[in-house]
């Protein structure tokens, strides 16, 4: 019998600290400890299509869906971003130190454990793309 309850309390102790750890499982902000996650291979090494006119469209498509929780110059800061845990990523600081490929796959796929959902089969391919142009700008 104390051997059940030992096991039992062990693994409510791992769940608890599994659940814990939830909040933490956000990639690390660029230039702090951590480091980003690496992109899939099936992202790996793509590029831009889309030449930097495209950005203009990406800041309409941009404002649409993303500034709400990133804020309209991309810095993490929009309205709804200041109630989620862990916070929106700073975009102007993370596209200075990733790929195309990882802009575009973080956009696509959005990121588990985050508010960051996942915008592909709403925004088509190219519209990502186009929004991956306008981060692009983001000072």
């Amino acid at each position: 019998m104390l051997k059940k309850i030992l096991l039992i309390a062990v693994a409510l102790a791992a769940i608890i600290l599994t659940a814990c750890g939830e909040g933490n499982n956000a990639e690390a902000e660029p230039g702090s400890e951590g480091t980003l996650e690496p992109v899939p291979a099936e992202f790996a090494g793509q590029s831009n299509p889309l030449g930097a006119d495209s950005a203009a469209e990406g800041q309409t498509i941009f404002e649409t869906y993303c500034a709400t929780c990133h804020g309209p110059e991309g810095h993490g800061d929009g309205p709804a971003g200041q109630s989620l845990d862990p916070k929106p990523k700073d975009l102007a600081r993370l596209q200075a130190q990733v790929g195309d490929d990882y802009l575009f796959w973080r956009i696509s796929d959005g990121k588990a454990g985050t508010a960051m959902v996942a915008w592909e089969g709403i925004l088509t391919e190219e519209q990502i793309w186009q929004v991956a142009s306008f981060i692009r700008t983001l000072e």
